[in-house]
C-alpha cells in the first residue's frame, strides 16, 4: 500500500494571482515565502495579492509548468501593514481601485484603510474620483470577499471543502456564518444538499444539540422525503416516513410524529388523505400533482371539434399510404381528433409511429398548429426523424429562463405567456416527471389538445413522479394501447423478445445471423466479453463504429459489469492515451480528447453554439457527446452534443461522466444502432422486468445480452416494478367526482 506523504506547511505573502475561478474556488498564485517565489495551486477559495497565507500541501512536478505547491488547505488573513495593504489594493481585487487610486487611499488612511473600506466607506469620497456609489460598491465587494473567506475558514473546521463553502456563501449570502450557527441543517436542504450525516455531526459539535432537538428531526424528515424523491417517489405513507426517519435518527417514532404534525401545521410539509391512508409530501410536489390533475380535467372539459368527414379523411390517408390502419390504430386516430386529452401506448413494432404520423397529418390538414416534443434531446431528435417534422425538448418548447442571482429556473412560456399551439404531441411520456409536466400543462391555452405517447412497460422517469402509469391507472383519461405486432416487424428478434419479456417469457437466444443474441458469461469473464464485443468483434463483424454506434447499457454502476469498471476498461481500449491526445483529470475522472461523455444533471447556464452560429445556454441530464477539445492549463473541455458545441470549465466538468457504458435508466428516450447489455450477478433489487425491457428496446439494429441465464430469468419473472408512491391517480379520480 502506498504510504501517504506528510503535508508540508508554507507561510508567506501572496505576490500575484495568476488564475482564479470564483465559482469553484480554484486558484493559481505566487507566494513569497522567506524571499523565495513559489507557484501554488488548489481549490483554496478567493486569494488576493498582499494577503498573508498559511498553506498546507505538497510539492509536485507538473509536466508543463514545472514544480508547484499543491495546496490542500489555506488560511488567509488581511494585509497586516501599509505595504501589504497597498499591494492588496493595487492588485485589482476591488472595483474602481487601480494602483494610482490605491496609493492615494493608503496615503490618506494609512493603517485604518481596510477598516474605512469595510465600515465607513463614505470617507472614501474625500478622494477625487470616488463617488458615493463607487465607495459603496468598493465596500460591498470587500465585505463580500471577507464573507467568503469567513465562510471558507468556518466551514473548513468541519471538513467542508472551499469549493462547497463558496457555494454555501453564494446561497446564504453575507450572513452565512450566522445563518449556519442558527440552523446548521440549512446545509442539507435545497439547493446545497450536503450529506445529512456530515451536517448532523457538525450540528452536534457546534451546538451540542440533543438527539431529539426539533431542528434535527425536522431536517431528518425533509432529508428522508428528498432522498426518496430521488428514487422517484412524490410522497411517502405517513407511517413509513415516521418509522424511516426515527430509525435514521435513532429516535422513538412518537418523537418524530410530534415534529411531523408541527411541520404540517406550519405548512413545511403537506398531508394528503388517499383512501383513508395519509401520505406526506413536500409542498411543491403535492402542488405539482394537484395542478396536473386540475389542468388535465380543465383541458378535457373542452369539447374537441371533430373534423368533418373524419372517416373519409382516414380512408384518403390510407389510400395515399397504400395500407389500411388496424382497428386499434383507427380507434386511436379517431380518439385523438375527437378528444382534448388522450394517451397512446404501445411497445416496439406495434405501429405507434404510424399512428402518430396519421394523427399529425390529419391535424395539419385541418390547419391546426401542432407542437411535437419529448423530454430529452435524443428523444426529440428521434421523434423528428420518425415524423419528418420539427420536434423539440420540453425545455426548448417552453424556453428556459435562468436567473443566476436567485439560481432559479423559470420558463418563458407559462400560465401568463401561453404557447401558441392547438395540439401538443408529447412522446416518451414515461420519462416525464411531475414538475416538468406541471410546467408544460400550465403553458397550454384553454382548449389546447394534448396527446401523450409512451410505453408503459418502460422504466419511469428519473425525477419524482410516475405520470404515465398514474394517468392510465386512473381510468379517467381516454387511453388506447397498441398490442398487435405488424408483419414486417416479426422478422426482428429484438421486437419479438421485447414482447416475450413483457409477457413474462424468457427471451429467445438467437444466433449471429439474427439481430438479437445471448452470450453466457459471469463476473470478470462477462466484463472481458463486453469489452471484446465492443472493441473488436462487433466492429469487425458488422462494420460498426465502437464509439458512435455501440452503447453498453448496464443495470448498475457497481461491480465488474457496472458502468464504473466498464468505462475504465473501454476508455483504455477505445481511446488510449497518445501524445497528440491532451487529457484532463478532475473530480476523480480522466477526460481525453475523443472520449464519449454524458451530462448527468440539468444545468441551465452552460454556454453552447450551434452550427450556423446560433448561441444559447443549457445542457440536460442524459445528453451525450464527444470531447472535441481539451485545455489542461485552463481546465476546460469542448464537447460536441448533436448540433451543439458546449464549453465546460472546472466548475461544470464534474457534471460530465465517461459514457462508453451508461445505466439503463440514463438511456431512456434514446436509441442506439447496437446495444450490449450485461446481466450478470445482479443484486435482487435490480432484477426486474421493465429494466431488462427498457434496455433491450433501446437497440435499433442489434442487441447482445451478455450474462447469466438465471439472472435474465429472474429479471423476466419479477413483474414488481420499483414501487413509486404517488397520489396522482386518486387526484384524477377525485376530480371526476367534482
Amino acid at each position: 500500500m502506498e504510504e501517504q506523504q506528510e503535508l508540508l506547511c508554507m507561510q508567506g505573502t501572496v505576490e500575484h494571482v495568476i488564475y482564479e475561478n470564483r465559482d469553484t474556488g480554484y486558484v493559481v498564485f505566487e507566494v513569497n515565502a522567506g524571499g523565495e517565489l513559489h507557484v501554488v495551486t488548489g481549490t483554496l477559495g478567493e486569494i488576493n495579492a498582499g494577503e498573508s497565507v498559511t498553506i498546507y500541501g505538497q510539492f509536485e512536478n507538473h509536466p508543463t509548468h514545472g514544480t508547484q505547491f499543491k495546496g490542500i488547505s489555506c488560511e488567509a488573513s488581511m494585509p497586516q501593514d501599509v505595504a501589504a495593504t497597498l499591494a492588496y489594493l493595487s492588485s485589482g481585487a476591488l472595483p474602481y481601485i487601480g494602483p494610482a487610486t490605491a496609493k492615494k487611499i493608503v496615503e490618506t488612511f494609512g493603517v485604518e484603510t481596510l477598516e474605512v473600506i469595510a465600515n465607513d466607506p463614505a470617507r472614501l469620497t474625500q478622494l477625487r474620483g470616488i463617488t458615493a456609489e463607487k465607495a459603496m460598491a468598493i465596500s460591498n465587494e470587500f465585505r463580500r470577499m471577507f464573507g467568503v473567506r469567513e465562510a471558507v475558514a468556518y466551514l473548513g473546521r468541519f471538513g467542508i471543502s472551499p469549493v462547497k463553502a463558496v457555494q454555501v456563501y453564494r446561497t446564504l449570502g453575507p450572513k452565512t456564518v450566522e445563518a449556519i450557527q442558527e440552523n446548521p441543517y440549512l446545509l442539507c436542504g435545497e439547493p446545497l444538499r450536503l450529506k445529512f450525516a456530515q451536517v448532523d455531526a457538525m450540528a452536534i459539535q457546534m451546538q451540542q444539540l440533543a438527539q431529539d432537538a426539533g431542528l434535527r428531526i425536522q431536517a431528518g424528515l425533509m432529508y428522508v422525503l428528498r432522498h426518496n424523491g430521488g428514487n422517484g417517489h412524490t410522497c411517502l405513507p405517513k407511517s413509513q416516513l415516521v418509522q424511516t426517519t426515527a430509525q435514521f435518527l435513532q429516535l422513538e417514532p412518537h418523537q418524530v410524529e410530534q415534529e411531523l404534525e408541527q411541520a404540517v401545521e406550519r405548512k413545511e410539509l403537506a398531508l394528503y388523505d388517499c383512501e383513508g391512508k395519509g401520505f406526506v409530501y413536500l409542498p411543491e410536489l403535492l402542488r405539482a400533482e394537484e395542478d396536473i390533475a386540475a389542468r388535465l380535467w380543465e383541458l378535457s372539459r373542452y369539447l374537441a371539434t371533430q373534423p368533418d368527414m373524419l372517416e373519409q379523411n382516414i380512408q384518403v390517408l390510407e389510400k395515399a399510404q397504400g395500407f389500411a390502419y388496424a382497428p386499434e390504430q383507427r380507434r386511436a386516430i379517431q380518439l385523438a381528433l375527437s378528444s382534448n386529452v388522450m394517451v397512446l401506448t404501445g411497445g416496439p413494432g406495434t405501429g405507434k409511429t404510424t399512428t402518430v404520423n396519421a394523427i399529425l397529418a390529419l391535424f395539419q390538414n385541418q390547419a391546426e398548429r401542432v407542437a411535437l416534443c419529448a423530454p430529452t434531446g435524443r428523444a426529440a431528435k428521434r421523434l423528428s426523424e420518425l415524423t419528418g417534422q420539427k420536434a423539440q425538448t420540453i425545455h426548448r418548447l417552453l424556453e428556459v429562463d435562468y436567473d443566476p442571482q436567485l439560481r432559479l429556473v423559470r420558463f418563458i412560456h407559462n400560465e401568463k405567456n401561453l404557447l401558441k399551439c392547438d395540439v401538443v404531441i408529447l412522446d416518451e411520456m414515461s420519462m416525464v416527471d411531475a414538475k416538468l409536466f406541471q410546467s408544460l400543462l400550465s403553458a397550454l391555452r384553454h382548449g389546447c389538445r394534448i396527446i401523450m405517447v409512451g410505453d408503459s412497460d418502460q422504466l419511469p422517469s428519473v425525477g419524482p413522479g410516475n405520470i404515465l402509469s398514474e394517468v392510465v391507472r386512473s381510468g379517467i383519461v381516454p387511453t388506447v394501447s397498441l398490442t398487435r405486432i405488424f408483419r414486417q416487424q416479426h422478422q426482428s428478434m429484438i421486437v419479438e423478445n421485447a414482447h416475450r419479456i413483457v409477457q413474462g417469457l424468457p427471451p429467445l437466444r438467437g444466433d449471429k445471423n439474427s439481430d438479437f443474441f445471448f452470450l453466457q458469461a459471469s463476473g470478470l469473464a462477462c466484463q472481458q466479453l463486453v469489452c471484446d464485443l465492443v472493441s473488436h468483434r462487433l466492429p469487425k463483424s458488422y462494420g460498426l463504429d465502437p464509439v458512435r454506434d455501440i452503447q453498453v447499457l448496464c443495470p448498475t454502476k457497481r461491480g465488474p459489469v457496472g458502468t464504473v469498471a466498464l468505462n475504465q476498461r473501454l476508455q483504455e481500449l477505445l481511446n488510449p492515451p497518445a501524445p497528440e491526445k491532451p487529457q484532463l483529470e478532475l473530480g476523480g475522472q480522466l477526460f481525453r480528447l475523443g472520449d464519449k461523455v454524458m451530462q448527468v444533471k440539468n444545468n441551465y447556464m452552460i454556454p453552447f453554439e450551434r452550427q450556423g452560429g446560433e448561441a444559447g445556454v443549457g445542457a440536460f441530464n442524459g445528453d451525450m457527446g464527444i470531447v472535441m477539445g481539451v485545455d489542461p492549463a485552463e481546465r476546460a473541455l469542448l464537447v460536441q452534443m448533436d448540433d451543439r458545441r458546449l464549453v465546460y470549465t472546472a466548475d461544470t466538468i464534474p457534471e460530465l461522466e465517461i459514457a462508453y457504458a451508461v445505466t439503463v435508466h440514463k438511456s431512456q428516450g434514446s436509441e442506439f444502432a447496437a446495444v450490449v447489455l450485461p446481466a450478470s450477478d445482479l443484486p435482487e433489487k435490480l432484477c426486474y422486468r421493465n429494466l431488462l425491457y427498457t434496455g433491450v428496446t433501446r437497440a435499433k439494429k442489434l442487441c447482445i445480452l451478455a450474462g447469466r441465464g438465471d439472472t435474465v430469468n429472474r429479471m423476466v419473472e419479477n413483474v414488481k416494478q420499483n414501487l413509486r408512491y404517488s397520489c396522482l391517480a386518486d387526484l384524477l379520480k377525485h376530480g371526476a367526482l367534482l
